[in-house]
C-alpha cells in the first residue's frame, strides 16, 4: 500500500511544471467505470487530469466519491426518462488512511475519508476522492456524499464544505500545495479555511465556467455561516461585509479571493467581465479556452487516414465506427440505421438554452428532411437532464415520443463517457445550437471534430476561435440577441434548416471529395489548439 503521508507522484515532474497544484472539482469524468460526473464540467476536468499526467505536471486532483453517482439514466415502461440511483463500488480506489474532520452545522466532527485513484489506473495525476459514508458518522452526515448536485439546499452546502474544507485538510496531510485551484465555485470553503490558516491571494486561482445562473450559486450569508461554510463563526458585521445584500455569490467570492481567474473561452471572458464588473475587489479574468484530451478521445485509425490523406481508408473506418454506434441504437430502440446515410447527432446535457428540440420547431419541414429517400438523414439525440429539471425532462420525452413514429430518429439513454465517445466516432454532423452568449465554451464539438464529425453550430463558446464557415464547419449566423426569444429561435431554426438543406445534405451526397476535404480540415484545425495539453500548459504559464 502506498504511504500517503506526503505529496505523492510516481513519476518525476517536468521542471516547467514543478509548482505544486491542488485542483478542486465537484465532478471528474475520468473513465466510464468511475461515476463521479454529470456533464461538461466533469468532461473538462477529466481531460485536464489526463493531460497533466501526460505532461508530468506536479498536480493532484481533489473530488468527491459519490455513492450513487449523478444518476443512471433509464426509462419508464413507455420509454420516457426515468432516473435511477444505484450504489457504486470501486475496487480500484485505494484507501489512503487519511481521515479529516469538518464542521457541518452543529456537528463539529463530520468525518471525511480520502480514497486515491493512482495514475496507473486510468492515466491521470494522483486523484483523491472524498467520502462521508463512514460508520463513524451519523446517518445524515453519511448521506452528504450520496448524490452529485443533490436537490436539497442544506445538503448542497454540506457538499461544498466537504469538498472545500475536507479537501484542503487532505492536501495539508499530503504536505500542502503552492496553488489551490477551484474549478467552479463549489469548493469555495477551501479559500476561507486556507485564508484563516495564513495563505494569501497568491495561493488561490479560480475558473468560472458559465454565464448561467444555475452555474453561479448564490445563498444567504447567515445560512452559510450557521452551516460552517466560512469554517469559523462570523459576526453579523463580518457576514454583511462578506455578502452583497445578505447573499453570497460563490463566483463573486471566489473572484475576490483569487490572485487571478479565468473564463473558458475568449467570448466567455468578455461576458464574464461584463457580468461581474460592478463588484469591487475581484481578480482579473483571463481567457483559457477549454479543451479535451486527444489520447483518450481520438480514434487512431481515423487520425492515420487523415494524416496520409487516404480518403478511402478514412471512409471505411468511419463506416465501421458508425456500425458500432448503430448497434447501440438497435439495442435501445429496435431500429436499424445505415452506415452510408448522413447521421446528425445532438448530444450533451439537456438544458433550456441548449435547445435540444430546435429541429422540431417546424415539424413538417423536419419530416420532409427525414423522408427524402434519395438523400436520407438519420438523427440521434442523447443527453442527461438534471433529474429535477422537469422542463428539460419534458423536452427529452417529447423527442422520444416523436422518434417512435420515425424509423430514422433515435433518442438514446445512458449518456456517459462511453456513449459520448461512440456518438462522436459514429456521427457525420455534430449539432450544437445553444442561444448565443449562453454557452461558456462547450467541449463536445472538439472531440467530435477530432473524429471527423463536422460541427454545425451557433457562433458561441469555443466555435468563434475555431470556425472557418464552410471549410472546417458550418456556422449558424448569429441572430439578433435583442429579439424576443421566440423570434430569436425562429431566426436560428430558419438558418439551421437552410444550412442542412442547401449545404450539408447536398455536399455529403453529391460532392464526396469536398465533404472529406471539409472533414480533414476540421480534424487538422482542432488540434493542437483544442487539445488539453495546450490548456494544461496554459494554466501553468498564465494562471499558476
Amino acid at each position: 500500500m502506498t504511504q500517503y503521508s506526503s505529496w505523492y507522484h510516481p513519476y518525476t515532474t517536468d521542471k516547467k511544471y514543478s509548482k505544486k497544484v491542488a485542483y478542486f472539482s465537484m465532478e471528474f469524468a475520468i473513465d466510464q467505470a468511475l461515476k463521479t460526473y454529470s456533464g461538461g464540467l466533469g468532461f473538462l476536468a477529466g481531460s485536464h487530469m489526463r493531460s497533466a499526467y501526460e505532461l508530468k505536471q506536479n498536480m493532484i486532483g481533489i473530488g468527491m466519491l459519490w455513492k450513487y453517482g449523478y444518476y443512471d439514466q433509464g426509462r419508464h415502461e413507455d420509454g420516457t426518462l426515468a432516473p435511477h440511483f444505484v450504489q457504486k463500488r470501486y475496487s480500484f480506489l485505494e484507501d489512503t488512511g487519511i481521515q479529516v474532520s469538518v464542521r457541518v452545522v452543529d456537528n463539529p466532527n463530520v468525518q471525511v475519508r480520502a480514497y486515491c485513484l493512482k495514475p496507473e489506473i486510468f492515466g491521470t495525476v494522483p486523484m483523491y476522492f472524498l467520502s462521508t459514508d463512514l460508520p463513524e458518522n451519523d446517518h445524515l452526515s453519511q448521506t452528504i456524499t450520496d448524490r452529485l448536485y443533490d436537490a436539497n439546499e442544506l445538503t448542497r452546502i454540506s457538499q461544498s464544505i466537504v469538498l472545500g474544507v475536507g479537501g484542503a485538510k487532505v492536501v495539508e496531510a499530503l504536505g500542502g500545495a503552492d496553488v489551490y485551484h477551484l474549478n467552479e465555485g463549489h469548493g469555495l470553503p477551501a479559500f476561507y479555511y486556507l485564508k484563516d490558516k495564513g495563505l494569501k491571494k497568491e495561493n488561490f486561482v479560480f475558473t468560472t465556467h458559465t454565464p448561467e445562473k444555475a452555474g453561479n450559486e448564490e445563498r444567504a450569508g447567515d445560512l452559510l455561516n450557521r452551516m460552517g461554510f466560512f469554517t469559523r463563526n462570523l459576526s453579523e458585521k463580518e457576514v454583511k461585509a462578506e455578502t452583497d445584500n445578505g447573499m453570497l455569490s460563490y463566483t463573486v467570492a471566489a473572484l475576490r479571493h483569487a490572485k487571478k481567474s479565468n473564463a473558458v473561452s475568449k467570448i466567455h471572458a468578455k461576458v464574464s467581465k461584463d457580468m461581474w464588473k460592478g463588484y469591487k475587489g475581484i481578480s482579473d479574468i483571463i481567457p483559457i479556452t477549454n479543451a479535451q484530451n486527444q489520447s483518450y478521445w481520438q480514434d487512431k485509425a481515423l487520425l492515420t487516414a487523415m494524416e496520409k490523406g487516404n480518403k478511402k481508408a478514412f471512409a471505411k473506418r468511419k463506416a465501421e465506427l458508425k456500425s458500432d454506434l448503430f448497434k447501440v441504437v438497435a439495442d435501445q430502440t429496435g431500429k436499424i440505421f445505415d452506415p452510408q446515410v448522413l447521421t446528425v447527432v445532438w448530444a450533451r446535457r439537456f438544458a433550456g438554452y441548449k435547445r435540444a428540440d430546435l429541429l422540431l420547431s417546424d415539424v413538417e419541414r423536419f419530416e420532409k428532411l427525414l423522408e427524402d429517400s434519395k438523400q436520407p438523414v438519420q438523427v440521434i439525440w442523447a443527453g442527461k437532464p438534471y433529474p429535477r429539471d422537469f422542463e428539460a425532462i419534458d423536452v427529452f420525452n417529447r423527442l422520444h415520443r416523436f422518434s417512435l413514429n420515425h424509423k430514422n430518429v433515435a433518442v438514446l439513454t445512458g449518456y456517459e463517457l462511453e456513449l459520448s465517445r461512440l456518438l462522436k466516432l459514429g456521427s457525420d454532423i455534430w449539432l450544437n445550437n445553444p442561444r448565443i452568449t449562453r454557452e461558456a465554451s462547450g467541449t463536445s464539438g472538439m472531440t467530435a471534430a477530432m473524429n471527423g464529425s463536422v460541427n454545425l453550430s451557433t457562433y458561441d463558446g469555443w466555435i468563434p476561435e475555431f470556425a472557418k464557415d464552410g471549410k472546417n464547419c458550418y456556422v449558424i449566423p448569429p441572430a439578433d440577441t435583442s429579439l424576443p426569444l421566440e423570434l430569436h429561435d425562429k431566426a436560428d431554426y430558419e438558418s439551421l434548416y437552410a444550412i442542412l438543406e442547401k449545404k450539408v445534405v447536398p455536399t455529403y451526397y453529391q460532392k464526396a471529395d469536398k465533404w472529406l476535404d471539409l472533414v480533414f480540415k476540421s480534424m487538422k484545425d482542432v488540434l493542437p489548439e483544442f487539445g488539453s495539453h495546450r490548456m494544461a500548459h496554459q494554466y501553468y504559464s498564465e494562471l499558476y
